[in-house]
């Protein structure tokens, strides 16, 4: 079988194929929108590429083809050579991964398909709506305080260009235009948000996964979205904890010598869905105070604090969710008070 290392760019992608035995057979550079004919016209290869924007769609057309595909993460490919000794172009970064496929069976990163990594856009494009419109906010909040002026806190984000017209038409100084500019800014940026809340909601709608798992309660369409998209397959976990390590939602570790020392949660993995969850779990501690999840969450909480509880709900939430996907079943309350008791097993 032949080893293609590629060195991906946006243009233009360095190509080196080898042998098995690892004689060069081919070095080039290729037009990164031809690859996907490339690849037709090659014999079944290992095809080895970094993670990088055009990776996984390339990575798609290669394993269409027929091709063994390993994307390899960024942080693996320093220790293979790549870059070593201060040297860095296209050509030695497309020979280092070839020549090292043939004498290694180099690992990967899960390729999701197409529909996450369009799920995923989706998501993460909201998010930086809904941060670019924090950022707008802050900096007319930034203002106002400037002319000692204060804007009453209650009501959602939606209403807060509303507020600030209403609270300055009131003042002397009136509506500055640079203000005015900023608030339309927000004004629309809210109109954005709510169509891409209404296109999460739709696609959630129609998944019957998103449909299962917005039966737990604190689990809406921004969760079960983002649970979905960044999990994709969830056949490749074979238990619980392994989803919940993947997600970094379990304890660190730093120990040295005889000293054992524990640390908080790693936090690998995606922020995105760790954010959503600890606002689901959030929600069941605070809105939900008769569901077993929230019971047991309060023992905890009054043991180790509320923090502790929350991050233990996202643990536990994230057992059900993978339970529920994997069994193709819903939301139980008597199966949760198992679970959240250490007798239902989720790992089966």
């Amino acid at each position: 079988m032949q080893h293609i290392g590629i060195d991906l760019g946006g243009m233009e992608s360095q190509v080196c194929v080898r042998a098995p035995d690892g004689e060069l057979l081919f070095e080039h550079k290729v037009s990164t929108h031809s690859l996907p004919r490339f690849f037709k016209r090659q014999p079944r290869s290992r095809v080895i590429m970094e993670t990088c924007s055009e990776a996984f769609t390339l990575a798609e057309d290669a394993a269409a083809s027929g091709h063994d595909v390993r994307v390899v993460p960024a942080t693996l490919v320093r220790t293979l050579g790549v870059g070593q000794r201060g040297i860095k172009t296209d050509k030695r970064d497309a020979r280092v991964l070839s020549e090292v496929s043939t004498r290694v069976d180099l690992p990967g990163v899960h390729v999701r398909s197409r529909s996450a990594r369009n799920w995923s856009s989706l998501l993460k494009m909201r998010q930086r709506l809904v941060e670019a419109r924090t950022q707008m906010i802050n900096s007319v909040r930034g203002w106002l305080r400037t002319q000692l002026i204060s804007v009453r806190t209650t009501g959602t984000t939606r209403t807060f260009p509303a507020r600030v017209r209403t609270k300055l038409l009131d003042q002397p100084i009136g509506m500055p235009a640079f203000v005015e500019r900023q608030l339309s800014v927000v004004d629309e940026l809210n109109n954005q948000i709510k169509a891409a809340d209404a296109e999460v909601k739709s696609h959630a709608e129609e998944d019957p996964r998103c449909r299962r798992l917005m039966t737990v309660p604190g689990v809406g369409p921004m969760v079960a979205s983002t649970f979905v998209a960044a999990v994709d397959d969830v056949g490749r976990f074979r238990s619980a904890h392994l989803l919940e390590s993947y997600l970094g939602l379990t304890p660190g570790e730093r120990s040295s010598s005889t000293r054992l020392r524990k640390t908080g949660i790693t936090k690998a993995g995606p922020a995105n869905l760790r954010r959503v969850l600890g606002q689901a779990a959030w929600y069941i501690l605070s809105r939900r105070p008769t569901d077993p999840l929230a019971a047991w969450g309060r023992q905890i909480a009054e043991r180790r604090g509320r923090q502790i509880a929350a991050i233990a709900i996202c643990r536990k939430l994230v057992g059900i969710l993978y339970a529920i996907w994997r069994d193709d079943t819903t939301y139980d309350p008597e199966k949760v008070s198992r679970l959240a008791a250490g007798t239902w097993d989720t790992s089966r």
